[in-house]
C-alpha cells in the first residue's frame, strides 16, 4: 500500500505549523487571511506574493492588517480582478468625463471671445469712436485674449495630467486582462485565453487557395495522471502540471503561438501559419521534452520516474471553424491513448487507421 498521500498529507501539516510560526514571529493580526497569506509564502506556489512579503518584512518589520488584506486581496482572491476592472473602468469614466468638461468650457469661452470681438469690431468700424472708447477697446480686447490664452493654458495642462492617467489607467487594464487569461498554476492560457485565441487565428488564417499556410493545434494530455494524484497527492500532480509547461516553452518557438492549459491536465499549443507536418515535429519535441525529464518529490528528493503526454495534431481545412479544429485534434489524441500512450499521432495517422478499419 503506498504511503504517498499519507506523506502528503505530513508535508502539508508541516507547511501549517510554518505558517503559524511566521504568522507569530511577523504578523500584527491572525486571521484566516492571514494563514491563507503565510501558507502560500510557505509553499512558495506564488513567487511574486514572496517577494512582495518579502519586501513589506523588510521594510517594517511586520505585516499590518492592511498589509494582510492587500496580500490577499492581490494575490489569493479571485474576485480582485472584477473589482479592479470596474474600478479601473470607472475611473477612466471619470477621466473623460473631466476631459470633456474642460473642453466644452474651453469652447464657451472661446465663443464668448469670438462674440466680443466682433462687438468691438462693430465699435471700431464705427467712424464716430472717440480715441477714449478705442483705448477701452484695446484694453478689453488685451485683457479677453489674455483670459482665452489663460483657459487655453490650463485646458493644455489638463489634457497632458489626463494623457498620463488614462496611459496609466490603460496599463493597469491591460495587465487584470491578461491575468484573466492566465492559468495561476502553470503561468500559461487558460481556458478562456486558448479558445479566444484558436478562433481569432483559426478566422484570421489564410487557406490553402489563397496560397497561405494554415493554423494547426496541438492538443496534450498526461497519460495517467490521476494515478499521480492519487499515489503522491495533489502537490505532485501540480508539479507535473507546472513540468509539462516548462516543457511547452522551451519546446514551442512559433512566433504568435498560443500555449495554454485548458482543463485538469490537458493543454493546447494553437500555431499561426503551421503546416502539418511543421506542427508535427513541434509536438514531438515537447513529447521526447517531458519524457526526458524525471520528476523528483521535492519534499522527499524521492524519485518519482518519468512523465509521458499524448498528443493529437490536426491542421485547418478550408471549412474549419474553431470548434471542428479541436474536434479532429482531439481524435487524433484519443487515437494515440487508444494505442498505448505516449504518443503522437496526427490526421493523416488517424485517416490511415479508418481506412484499415
Amino acid at each position: 500500500m503506498s504511503l504517498g498521500p499519507d506523506s502528503d498529507r505530513d508535508r502539508s501539516f508541516t507547511l501549517a505549523q510554518r505558517s503559524f510560526e511566521l504568522m507569530r514571529d511577523y504578523c500584527a493580526c491572525a486571521t484566516p487571511r492571514a494563514y491563507a497569506v503565510w501558507y502560500l509564502y510557505v509553499s512558495g506556489t506564488q513567487p511574486l506574493l514572496n517577494d512582495a512579503v518579502k519586501r513589506l518584512t523588510t521594510q517594517n518589520g511586520t505585516l499590518t492588517s492592511a498589509d494582510i488584506d492587500g496580500l490577499h486581496d492581490t494575490y489569493i482572491d479571485g474576485r480582485r480582478l472584477a473589482v479592479e476592472v470596474d474600478r479601473m473602468n470607472s475611473s477612466l469614466i471619470a477621466e473623460v468625463e473631466g476631459i470633456m468638461e474642460m473642453i466644452e468650457v474651453s469652447i464657451r469661452s472661446t465663443a464668448q471671445y469670438g462674440e466680443s470681438l466682433q462687438a468691438l469690431t462693430h465699435d471700431i468700424a464705427n467712424t464716430a469712436t472717440s480715441r477714449t472708447r478705442l483705448r477701452e477697446i484695446v484694453t478689453t480686447i488685451v485683457a479677453n485674449t489674455r483670459d482665452v490664452t489663460a483657459n487655453n493654458r490650463t485646458l493644455e495642462a489638463r489634457m497632458r495630467e489626463s494623457r498620463s492617467e488614462i496611459e496609466t489607467l490603460r496599463e493597469t487594464l491591460e495587465a487584470a486582462r491578461l491575468e484573466s487569461l492566465t492559468d495561476a498554476l502553470t503561468g500559461l492560457g487558460n481556458r478562456k485565453s486558448f479558445e479566444e485565441a484558436l478562433r481569432r487565428t483559426v478566422d484570421a488564417s489564410p487557406t490553402s487557395a489563397h496560397g497561405g499556410k494554415p493554423t494547426s493545434l496541438i492538443v496534450l494530455d498526461i497519460d495517467s495522471f490521476k494515478r499521480f494524484n492519487d499515489l503522491y497527492g495533489h502537490l505532485t500532480g501540480d508539479q507535473v502540471l507546472r513540468l509539462v509547461a516548462i516543457v511547452m516553452r522551451e519546446h514551442v518557438g512559433q512566433t504568435g503561438a498560443t500555449l495554454a492549459r485548458f482543463g485538469g491536465e490537458e493543454f493546447g499549443i494553437v500555431l499561426p501559419e503551421t503546416g502539418l507536418e511543421d506542427a508535427r515535429a513541434i509536438a514531438e519535441r515537447v513529447r521526447n521534452g517531458v519524457t526526458g525529464r524525471e520528476l523528483v518529490k521535492r519534499s522527499t528528493g524521492e524519485s518519482l520516474g518519468k512523465v509521458t503526454v499524448s498528443l493529437g495534431v490536426a491542421t485547418q481545412r478550408g471549412d474549419d471553424n474553431a470548434v471542428s479544429l479541436l474536434e479532429r485534434a482531439d481524435a487524433c489524441l484519443f487515437a494515440a491513448k487508444r494505442a498505448g500512450r505516449n504518443r503522437t499521432y496526427d490526421e493523416t495517422e488517424v485517416d490511415a487507421l479508418r481506412d484499415v478499419a
